[in-house]
Protein backbone atom coordinates (compact mmCIF):
# COMPACT_ATOMS: atom_id res chain seq x y z
CA UNK A 1 0.00 0.00 0.00
CA UNK A 2 1.23 3.35 -0.77
CA UNK A 3 1.23 6.31 1.72
CA UNK A 4 1.10 10.12 1.06
CA UNK A 5 2.44 12.04 4.38
CA UNK A 6 0.72 15.97 4.26
CA UNK A 7 -0.33 18.61 6.60
CA UNK A 8 -3.53 17.67 7.99
CA UNK A 9 -6.54 19.56 7.84
CA UNK A 10 -9.42 20.20 9.88
CA UNK A 11 -11.28 17.64 8.86
CA UNK A 12 -8.64 15.15 9.47
CA UNK A 13 -9.02 16.09 13.34
CA UNK A 14 -12.13 13.16 14.02
CA UNK A 15 -9.66 10.34 12.28
CA UNK A 16 -6.98 11.53 15.06
CA UNK A 17 -8.25 9.97 18.18
CA UNK A 18 -8.99 6.52 16.27
CA UNK A 19 -5.43 6.24 14.57
CA UNK A 20 -4.12 7.53 18.88
CA UNK A 21 -6.24 4.85 20.78
CA UNK A 22 -5.35 2.07 17.71
CA UNK A 23 -1.28 2.69 17.99
CA UNK A 24 -1.77 2.67 21.84
CA UNK A 25 -2.92 -1.45 21.42
CA UNK A 26 1.00 -1.47 21.60
CA UNK A 27 1.14 -0.50 25.14
CA UNK A 28 -0.37 -3.16 26.42
CA UNK A 29 2.60 -5.44 25.18
CA UNK A 30 4.91 -4.02 27.60
CA UNK A 31 2.69 -3.59 30.63
CA UNK A 32 1.15 -0.35 30.09
CA UNK A 33 -2.15 -1.05 28.64
CA UNK A 34 -3.72 1.80 31.06
CA UNK A 35 -1.84 4.23 28.28
CA UNK A 36 -3.79 2.04 25.49
CA UNK A 37 -7.15 3.50 25.71
CA UNK A 38 -6.07 7.40 25.83
CA UNK A 39 -6.42 10.37 23.21
CA UNK A 40 -6.00 14.01 23.17
CA UNK A 41 -8.95 16.14 23.32
CA UNK A 42 -10.21 17.17 19.40
CA UNK A 43 -9.74 20.80 20.95
CA UNK A 44 -5.89 20.02 20.78
CA UNK A 45 -5.38 18.36 17.83
CA UNK A 46 -7.16 21.22 16.11
CA UNK A 47 -4.92 23.58 17.78
CA UNK A 48 -1.86 21.50 16.19
CA UNK A 49 -3.52 21.35 12.57
CA UNK A 50 -4.21 25.56 13.18
CA UNK A 51 -1.01 26.42 13.24
CA UNK A 52 0.40 23.87 10.66
CA UNK A 53 2.27 21.46 12.81
CA UNK A 54 0.06 18.30 12.04
CA UNK A 55 1.27 15.61 9.38
CA UNK A 56 -0.27 12.47 8.34
CA UNK A 57 -0.14 9.69 6.40
CA UNK A 58 -3.13 8.76 4.45
CA UNK A 59 -3.43 5.84 2.76
CA UNK A 60 -4.27 5.34 -0.73
CA UNK A 61 -7.91 4.49 0.45
CA UNK A 62 -7.74 7.68 2.00
CA UNK A 63 -7.95 6.55 5.18
CA UNK A 64 -5.53 8.25 8.15
CA UNK A 65 -2.79 5.52 8.86
CA UNK A 66 -0.82 7.82 11.23
CA UNK A 67 0.33 11.15 12.52
CA UNK A 68 2.93 13.51 14.11
CA UNK A 69 2.00 16.94 16.25
CA UNK A 70 4.57 18.97 16.95
CA UNK A 71 4.78 22.33 17.75
CA UNK A 72 7.88 25.09 17.88
CA UNK A 73 9.37 24.94 21.32
CA UNK A 74 12.16 26.81 22.64
CA UNK A 75 14.99 26.79 19.68
CA UNK A 76 13.67 23.98 18.22
CA UNK A 77 10.53 21.45 16.90
CA UNK A 78 8.84 19.61 19.44
CA UNK A 79 7.30 16.27 18.75
CA UNK A 80 4.26 16.19 21.32
CA UNK A 81 3.31 12.70 19.34
CA UNK A 82 3.63 10.35 16.97
CA UNK A 83 1.51 7.86 16.29
CA UNK A 84 0.93 4.94 13.46
CA UNK A 85 -2.36 2.68 13.64
CA UNK A 86 -0.54 -0.96 14.30
CA UNK A 87 -2.43 -2.28 10.84
CA UNK A 88 -0.06 0.06 9.08
CA UNK A 89 3.06 -0.57 10.91
CA UNK A 90 6.58 -1.45 9.92
CA UNK A 91 6.13 0.91 6.62
CA UNK A 92 8.14 3.57 7.36
CA UNK A 93 5.66 5.63 8.26
CA UNK A 94 7.22 7.07 11.68
CA UNK A 95 10.39 7.57 9.71
CA UNK A 96 8.24 9.73 7.08
CA UNK A 97 6.44 11.52 9.89
CA UNK A 98 9.57 12.42 11.28
CA UNK A 99 10.96 13.90 8.26
CA UNK A 100 7.68 16.16 7.63
CA UNK A 101 8.59 17.30 10.96
CA UNK A 102 12.00 17.92 10.25
CA UNK A 103 11.50 19.84 6.98
CA UNK A 104 8.80 21.88 8.82
CA UNK A 105 11.41 22.52 11.27
CA UNK A 106 13.97 23.84 9.09
CA UNK A 107 11.75 25.78 7.04
CA UNK A 108 10.97 28.01 10.44
CA UNK A 109 15.00 27.95 10.69
CA UNK A 110 15.24 25.79 13.95
CA UNK A 111 18.19 23.73 14.34
CA UNK A 112 16.60 20.60 16.09
CA UNK A 113 13.50 18.40 16.38
CA UNK A 114 12.95 17.09 19.94
CA UNK A 115 10.45 15.01 22.41
CA UNK A 116 10.24 13.12 25.19
CA UNK A 117 9.61 9.51 24.85
CA UNK A 118 9.77 6.13 27.08
CA UNK A 119 13.39 4.97 27.32
CA UNK A 120 12.69 1.50 27.69
CA UNK A 121 9.91 0.79 24.90
CA UNK A 122 11.12 -0.62 21.49
CA UNK A 123 9.22 1.78 19.61
CA UNK A 124 10.43 4.75 21.60
CA UNK A 125 13.87 6.34 22.50
CA UNK A 126 15.45 2.79 20.90
CA UNK A 127 13.48 3.45 17.62
CA UNK A 128 14.18 7.50 18.09
CA UNK A 129 17.74 6.89 18.55
CA UNK A 130 17.82 5.07 15.09
CA UNK A 131 16.38 7.78 13.82
CA UNK A 132 19.46 9.72 14.69
CA UNK A 133 17.92 11.05 17.84
CA UNK A 134 19.83 11.62 21.36
CA UNK A 135 19.16 11.31 24.77
CA UNK A 136 19.13 15.15 26.34
CA UNK A 137 20.88 15.26 29.73
CA UNK A 138 19.30 16.50 32.78
CA UNK A 139 21.84 19.44 33.20
CA UNK A 140 20.82 20.35 29.57
CA UNK A 141 17.66 20.56 29.60
CA UNK A 142 15.51 24.33 28.86
CA UNK A 143 12.95 25.33 31.48
CA UNK A 144 9.93 23.95 28.85
CA UNK A 145 11.33 20.66 29.22
CA UNK A 146 11.23 21.19 32.89
CA UNK A 147 7.49 22.04 32.42
CA UNK A 148 6.62 19.55 29.88
CA UNK A 149 8.51 16.84 32.65
CA UNK A 150 6.36 17.93 35.65
CA UNK A 151 3.05 17.79 33.16
CA UNK A 152 4.03 14.64 32.14
CA UNK A 153 4.38 13.44 36.01
CA UNK A 154 0.89 14.99 36.80
CA UNK A 155 -0.35 12.81 34.08
CA UNK A 156 0.21 9.61 35.77
CA UNK A 157 3.05 8.32 33.14
CA UNK A 158 6.08 6.76 35.13
CA UNK A 159 8.35 9.42 34.90
CA UNK A 160 11.31 7.38 35.79
CA UNK A 161 11.10 5.59 32.30
CA UNK A 162 11.05 9.20 30.66
CA UNK A 163 13.24 11.10 28.66
CA UNK A 164 14.38 13.72 26.48
CA UNK A 165 15.86 13.48 23.07
CA UNK A 166 17.60 15.92 20.57
CA UNK A 167 17.64 15.39 16.34
CA UNK A 168 20.20 17.77 15.11
CA UNK A 169 18.62 19.15 11.62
Amino acid sequence: MSYEIRLATLDDVPALGPVEVAAGQLFKTVGMGHLSHKFMEPEMAAAFVRAKGCFVAEAEDGALAGFAMSAPLDHSVFIHEISVDTAHGRQGLGGRLIGAVSDWAKALGKPAVTLSTFTDVPWNAPYYGRQGFSVVEREDWSPAFFIIHAHEEESGLPIDRRCFMRKEL
